[in-house]
């Protein structure tokens, strides 16, 4: 997801590396901030494969500061993730956001109503956080009220995406791009 979010983030707009680890980190920083020691090798290996160039420009002070940018490669390889991620971009919560975030940049409606219907389907099974055997549980199942809470949040939210997903999928089937 990392890369993907490089990939992603450098479509929209070059970026030097500390603007590219404040956006990564604003979109998935909430569960595992992203740290220089991971972000930087993750550039490198893009860099090498050709995904990504780098420019040296002057910075505002005495450093110079370097602009990443997306190549055409790299946007043929994101293109490429986008259209056929892997089962746990779509079943994590965490993952699928970042995925979402950059859908747009896959230019056919036709795929990322592929990558939605994935979402929709893996929605559609019943799943808890909590069970009885194999029997997910539901909130009004539950007598704690903290995980009542959670089976409710949990299920609003979920609600919540099954609208969306279908409004959009709809748009997308009929040409729109709302």
């Amino acid at each position: 997801m990392l890369e993907l979010a490089i990939l992603g983030f450098l479509h929209d707009a070059p970026l030097h590396g500390y603007e590219l680890r404040k956006r990564i980190t604003a979109l998935t920083g909430h569960v595992k901030p992203v740290a220089e020691s991971t972000l930087y090798p993750a550039i490198k290996r893009l860099e090498r494969a050709g995904l990504l160039a780098r420019e040296t420009r002057p910075g505002a002070g005495a450093a110079p500061r370097h602009v990443l940018t997306l190549t055409a490669d790299g946007r043929a390889e994101l293109r490429r993730r986008l259209a056929d991620p892997a089962e746990v971009d779509i079943t994590d919560e965490n993952r699928w956001f970042t995925l979402l975030s950059f859908l747009r940049h896959l230019d056919d409606p036709a795929r990322q109503a592929a990558v939605l219907e994935r979402r929709l389907a893996f929605l559609r099974h019943p799943s808890s956080f909590f069970y009885e055997g194999d029997r997910p549980l539901r909130a009004e199942e539950v007598e704690d009220p903290f995980r009542r809470g959670v089976l409710t949040i949990a299920r609003a939210t979920s609600q919540a995406e099954l609208s969306w997903l279908r409004r959009t999928l709809d748009a997308l089937r009929a040409g729109d791009e709302s």
